[in-house]
C-alpha cells in the first residue's frame, strides 16, 4: 500500500512539474491577473483586501484588441490630434461595471 501511495505521490509529482515548466495560455494569462490584482491590491488588508481580490479575479477583463475595437468605433470620425487625445484617453481608462 505504502508503495502504491509513493508510486502515485511521485507521478503526481512528475506531472506537476512538467506542467509548471510549460504554463496553459489560460495559466499565464491567470498569473498575470493575479500579479495585476496583487499590485492594484497594495495598501488594502484584511476583509477589504479578500473582496478586492475575489473581484479583481474573477472580473472578465477586456482584452486589449476589444478595448482598440471599441475605443476605435467609439471615436467615429474624429480626425488628427483630437483623434489621438480621445484614443489615448479612452485606451488608458479602466473599465467600470
Amino acid at each position: 500500500m505504502k508503495t502504491i501511495l509513493a508510486a502515485l505521490f511521485t507521478a503526481a509529482l512528475l506531472a506537476s512539474t512538467a506542467h509548471a515548466a510549460d504554463p496553459s495560455p489560460a495559466q499565464k494569462a491567470q498569473q498575470m491577473r493575479m500579479t495585476q490584482c496583487n499590485k492594484d491590491a497594495e495598501g488594502k488588508t484584511g476583509d477589504a483586501r479578500k473582496a478586492f481580490m475575489s473581484e479583481c479575479l474573477s472580473a472578465k477583463k477586456e482584452t486589449q484588441q476589444t478595448k482598440m475595437k471599441t475605443c476605435n468605433d467609439a471615436a467615429g470620425e474624429k480626425k488628427g490630434d483630437d483623434r489621438k487625445a480621445f484614443m489615448k484617453e479612452c485606451l488608458s481608462a479602466k473599465k467600470t461595471g
